[in-house]
């Protein structure tokens, strides 16, 4: 079985910090493939700022157009909204019997897990790896036995962050990857 890691975000934009984490998963938490998951809406965060879904997935397709490893995924835009994590895997389960699936996630959101639809079902079946997010390092459930709490640098870069810069006409070019870079001020996103 393909042991597939989901990065679940809104990718909105898609950043360099992005990358590094799902690129380290793979070359240290023995993962076969890390699939960006694409979220049209996180119930817990509101959807008025998102760009529309296609164009943040195309972000995400060209900013990892040349690492076979990483994949861009798009189930979640073909399931009932909000989204559920506990649903999207449901649905992944069914129609990828063949892989075994696990979840990436920041400590920020770990800390609010309990918060996230059947929680202790998603703990209970998927192995959780935690990459650190500032002020977020302590959560008492980073000691349960399907959380492995990762090695990966410490990123203190964030959309909403580039967002903001763009919109004070700030060069945020070494954020992201260039094809992403070039896609957005093409379009004039976030000005």
């Amino acid at each position: 079985m393909k042991r597939t890691a989901l990065f679940f975000g809104s990718f909105n934009p898609i950043h360099v910090g992005h990358l590094v984490i799902a690129n380290t998963m793979l070359q240290q938490e023995g993962i076969d493939e890390v699939w960006l998951v694409v979220s049209p809406q996180n119930p817990l965060k509101e959807r008025a700022t998102l760009l529309a879904d296609h164009h943040r997935m195309q972000m995400v397709r060209r900013a990892i157009e040349d690492n076979y490893s990483l994949r861009a995924c798009d189930i979640e835009m073909h399931l009932p909204l909000p989204s559920y994590t506990v649903v999207t895997l449901a649905a992944l389960g069914e129609k990828y019997p063949d892989r075994e699936f696990c979840l990436i996630m920041g400590s920020d959101n770990l800390a609010n897990f309990h918060r996230w639809r059947n929680h202790e079902y998603i703990l209970q079946h998927y192995h959780i790896y935690v990459y650190p997010r500032p002020g977020s390092e302590h959560c008492p459930l980073r000691d349960h036995p399907n959380v492995t709490m990762t090695n990966v640098p410490m990123m203190d870069i964030s959309s909403s962050y580039i967002r903001r810069q763009i919109a004070e006409g700030k060069d945020v070019r070494y954020m992201l990857t260039e094809p992403v870079y070039k896609y957005l001020t093409e379009m004039h996103f976030y000005q």
